[in-house]
């Protein structure tokens, strides 16, 4: 499978990139803004091409069967840029899929994403971002997946997930939002979903059997 990975030197792109190149062996084209952020993403296996979310990056669709949309400009930028990327930037990934003819597309949202206005105030603008995107996606008539991961930690993979019934009990590690998106990719039964994760019990191996 020919994989477009977008926010491919976020943290979370980095270690998608690396699971889905070595690991799962598929093509995969990481979009990054910086020159800079290409050779360390060439050892993780992928084939990096410059693009900007802010201007055209059609041609980094070209011969992509499948994008993963892991861009976000975090919740404690300005306003005026989560709406550039979280929201505008991510809706623009979306139509750009649709014209370039791409149906798979998966989207990393957040926890808080379904109802902004009851997140922490300092997040509401990031979550109303977030949410503006998922609906657009949701929208599209593209295979779609959107994954709201809770708080977000750098601990090691546990290999287990669970979906979060009321309040998140616990955060996850960005190397366990990785896997799930990489077993979620071409698994047909998580198209036209929203899965709200924490770590848990289930192990992401089995999450879709």
């Amino acid at each position: 499978m020919n994989v477009l990975v977008i926010g491919a030197n976020g943290k979370i792109g980095r270690l998608l990139v690396e699971k889905l190149a070595m690991e799962k062996g598929f093509f995969v084209r990481a979009m990054v803004r910086k020159a800079e952020q290409v050779s360390e993403l060439e050892k993780l296996g992928a084939k990096p091409i410059i693009a900007d979310l802010k201007k055209d990056f059609h041609y980094a669709y070209d011969e992509i069967e499948a994008v993963i949309f892991t861009a976000g400009s975090g919740g404690h930028t300005p306003a005026s840029e989560t709406i550039n990327i979280d929201q505008n930037g991510a809706i623009k990934a979306i139509e750009t899929a649709k014209e370039k003819g791409v149906r798979r597309f998966i989207i990393v949202s957040s926890y808080g994403a379904d109802d902004p206005e009851s997140g922490p105030e300092s997040l509401v603008h990031y979550l109303k971002a977030k949410k503006a995107a998922d609906d657009e996606l949701k929208r599209s008539g593209l295979d779609y997946t959107i994954v709201r991961p809770v708080g977000l930690s750098d601990d090691p993979a546990t290999g287990k997930i669970s979906e979060v019934s009321g309040k998140p009990k616990t955060n996850i590690p960005r190397a366990d939002v990785a896997n799930f998106i990489s077993e979620a990719l071409t698994e047909k039964s998580s198209y036209y979903k929203t899965y709200t994760i924490e770590s848990g019990e289930t192990p992401i191996s089995q999450f879709f059997d």
